[in-house]
């Protein structure tokens, strides 16, 4: 199993990602180890996520995302809650 995943960076920014630990990668984008993107725009916040049967769909669905507008992301995750 994978996850497709979004993150709103301290600048309001989002960034969408996928990883296999979803706890562990938001750690990393919080260390500064994460992507390039975020390193600048700490701290991040984990406001959405897909859980994918494997890899290759949860980066088609990352692409998919990341294609989208920033209306429809918010879209996407308005009313999404953590759990």
């Amino acid at each position: 199993m994978a996850y497709t995943y979004i993150v709103e960076c301290a600048d309001g920014t989002f960034y969408t990602g996928w990883t296999t630990n979803l706890e562990t990668r938001v750690a990393a984008h919080n260390s500064g180890s994460g992507a390039r993107y975020t390193r600048s725009r700490l701290p991040v916040t984990l406001i959405y996520y897909e859980l994918q049967p494997n890899e290759s769909q949860a980066r088609k669905r990352e692409c998919a995302i990341k294609r989208m507008s920033r209306k429809a992301k918010e879209v996407l995750v308005a009313g999404f809650t953590i759990t």
